[in-house]
């Protein structure tokens, strides 16, 4: 547990370090930001879209209504053009649909907790919401509060990094700057959700030290059709010596 922290602390004091070497800093959130984030949130969500419909086509009850359709059409038709435009006609429609909630939720996001960050991050103990700064801009975004289902938890929440960004170590530099935080609040541990369709969210979290420790099926009636599943991951925060 000493070697644990010790390494913890020694990676929160070089933390300011390894940024300067990567040519970005992480901050505290600051009110000129608001657009910034918000807008970085939004179009890092909506790089998820195509993944999406990967997954839903992959379901069997939409390969089933797919092929009964594609032979219905075939059969009734004698002609193969009709059944292949058919099916293309639901794919499209699908995609939409898809765009169209998943549009949904990020507004939803949009009018919750990122509507007033400041309140809802900055405004309490135990919260907070910090940038990735580089070239003058803000490239990168992560936020902690306290967990609403476990006492002593820190909630990690917003991680994004701008496309452009990525590769260069700020998530977990991101990821870092929770974690001591968690342990200067003297929390237990940190935790999170991830979708299943955010792979390289997961790998980069289970590089830090994150690990899973239970899935879930979002419990609506979207998330049940789809199969829409999230990965709850925890990081076991060692105390303070």
């Amino acid at each position: 547990m000493a070697l644990l922290t010790h390494g913890l602390v020694l990676s929160c004091s070089l933390l300011s370090l390894q940024c300067t070497m990567a040519d970005y800093r992480i901050r505290e959130y600051r009110d000129e930001d608001y657009e910034a984030v918000r807008e970085m949130f939004a179009t890092g969500m909506s790089e998820y879209v195509p993944a999406l419909c990967v997954h839903v086509l992959k379901q069997p009850w939409v390969i089933l209504v797919l092929a009964c359709t594609f032979c219905v059409l075939l059969t009734s038709s004698k002609s193969l053009l009709l059944p292949i435009l058919a099916v293309t006609l639901l794919l499209a429609m699908g995609r939409q649909l898809l765009g169209y909630f998943w549009t949904m939720y990020i507004e939803h996001c949009l009018k919750e907790d990122l509507l007033d960050i400041r309140t809802t991050y900055m405004g309490s103990k135990g919260s907070c919401f910090w940038v990735a700064e580089a070239d003058e801009c803000v490239v990168g975004t992560v936020a902690a509060r306290p967990s609403d289902a476990q006492q002593g938890e820190l909630m990690l929440k917003r991680m994004s990094v701008r496309k452009d960004y990525r590769g260069l170590g700020i998530a977990q530099a991101l990821c870092q700057a929770v974690i001591c935080f968690a342990q200067q609040q003297g929390c237990r541990a940190v935790v999170l959700n991830t979708l299943m369709v955010q792979d390289e969210a997961r790998r980069m979290y289970e590089r830090v030290g994150f690990e899973k420790y239970h899935d879930d099926v979002l419990p609506t009636v979207y998330g049940r059709l789809a199969n829409v599943t999230i990965s709850k991951y925890r990081y076991s925060v060692p105390r303070r010596s």
